[in-house]
């Protein structure tokens, strides 16, 4: 199946950024593509709280989760929303929600997923990050079933828990999503090794679509992100490395190539319980 990874430089603006995701999109179709995935926070991304509490909105009145969701339903396609920042009335300290979305041909939501993981680490002296701060984690892995196969839904961070994708991989993945907008420092290191490993561990397919670049930011700090948008096959090859611009980045989905993994090394199935340590 034709597939777009769609790779943004989103800034604090979710009306801009709305606009070039739409378009995106658009493109992506137009080349044939019948699922499309965009980043993580594709709605909007800011570091500044204040600001984050002015222009985001619940997810019932959420504009781009609206627009896309329409879009989705005009053009007949599959659309993974990386995730979207989105206000809670669940969290007794207001944070947000960083929720994936996973959007069925006739514009309806097929799964959501909160991230589980947060980002809170001290990249270098200069770079710190606090996600929790800002946003409340998720408690549930999701198993998202479509057409062409059951999709495992992660987020950024999550990509360094192996047992989280394990899971769901022997609850049936053969897709793993990993929408993210990873910082350049980790990603330099460890975006691709990390990426290609969840692929050959699970035996299946790890689509990560990512901001780039340097964000148009007008409120708060400045934020850079990785890009390298990376699409990796099940036995580890990497067939799509979007590199730094931003873009739609097409190739063939194909299931087959989840099969033969797990044929020749079958270790999905040769998991052990243990003791220890």
């Amino acid at each position: 199946m034709k597939t777009a990874l769609i790779q943004l430089n989103s800034g604090d603006d979710p009306a801009a950024n709305l606009a070039q995701t739409r378009e995106f999109v658009a493109q992506a179709a137009a080349r044939g593509a019948r699922f499309v995935l965009t980043p993580e926070v594709t709605n909007c991304v800011s570091t500044s709280r204040s600001h984050q509490q002015e222009v985001l909105n619940p997810e019932d009145t959420d504009p781009t989760l609206s627009a896309l969701r329409a879009q989705a339903a005009d053009l007949g396609l599959w659309l993974l929303i990386g995730s979207l920042a989105l206000k809670t009335d669940d969290d007794p300290r207001g944070r947000f929600a960083n929720r994936s979305f996973l959007i069925g041909p006739d514009g309806g939501i097929r799964a959501r997923y909160d991230k589980i993981h947060m980002f809170d680490v001290q990249v270098t002296p200069e770079e710190t990050f606090r996600e929790s701060d800002a946003f409340r984690p998720g408690t549930r892995a999701v198993l998202a079933r479509t057409e062409f196969g059951p999709v495992g839904m992660t987020v950024c961070y999550d990509l360094r828990f192996p047992h989280l994708h394990q899971a769901l991989a022997r609850a049936g993945a053969r897709i793993l999503t990993v929408p993210a907008a990873f910082s350049p420092v980790t990603g330099a290191a460890h975006w691709e090794p990390l990426l290609r490993a969840r692929a050959i561990e699970n035996g299946a397919w790890v689509l990560a679509p990512a901001q780039t670049g340097q964000h148009p930011i007008d409120h708060g700090r400045p934020r850079r992100t990785y890009g390298h948008s990376l699409a990796v096959a099940p036995w580890g090859e990497v067939v799509v490395d979007a590199g730094t611009d931003p873009g739609v980045f097409l190739f063939d989905l194909d299931d087959r190539a989840v099969d033969e993994a797990r044929r020749r090394v079958p270790s999905l199935t040769h998991v052990r319980p243990f003791e220890g340590p």
